[in-house]
């Protein structure tokens, strides 16, 4: 419930910022990486906690799709803590905010997968289908940052930067989508050996 409770205040905050209109606070809300992947998580905990029988239920803890989500929510944590968040300095509820969404819940559901989630049917092949959701994200940005001139992160403005530069960037975060990826399959087959 801390994930729905850190999304809802994150809106609520940008919303009452009256840094635009309406529909462009909730459209650049649903442009970050940090709150779709949050947003992902929380859905996948819900379905878990309160229907773990249903449809959804089944699929959120399918041992794929649930270390799909935590490569997801892990990178958010690294990029968050070891870039961004020497790029600006919040102050009060912004702050409980921001520690929970790059901090606080990366580290939970990191705890939750390695205690919980069994992991004797991570296969390698399953990598490259969990590259689809970041790829498919990075192309959105770009094109709509293209369009609106809005780009969530620095390290993408194509603007600031040139395209050159964020391609080059753009490639990086890929790979280490995979290296991370990479990393939980191996760590999850080491697990369960060692089981």
């Amino acid at each position: 419930m801390s994930g729905w409770f850190a999304l809802v205040t994150q809106l609520y905050i940008n919303i009452t910022a009256k840094a635009g209109s309406l529909a462009e606070t909730i459209t650049r809300f649903f442009s970050y990486f940090t709150i779709l992947t949050n947003l992902l998580v929380a859905i996948a905990c819900t379905a878990l906690l309160l229907k773990p029988g249903s449809k959804w239920g089944r699929f959120f803890s399918g041992q794929q799709a649930f270390t799909a989500i935590t490569v997801y929510i892990v990178i958010v944590g690294l990029i968050y803590n070891t870039i961004l968040r020497f790029t600006w300095d919040p102050q009060g509820m912004q702050r409980v905010v921001d520690e929970m969404l790059h901090s606080v819940i990366p580290v939970l559901v990191l705890l939750y997968w390695l205690i919980f989630v069994r992991k004797n049917e991570l296969q390698w092949k399953h990598i490259f289908p969990w590259q689809v959701f970041p790829f498919a994200y990075i192309i959105f940005v770009l094109v709509r940052g293209a369009v609106s001139g809005f780009y969530p992160y620095p390290f993408i403005n194509a603007y600031s930067l040139g395209i050159n530069k964020v391609v080059a960037n753009s490639v990086g975060i890929a790979l280490l989508f995979i290296i991370a990826s990479i990393f939980f399959v191996g760590l999850g087959k080491f697990l369960n050996n060692k089981i």
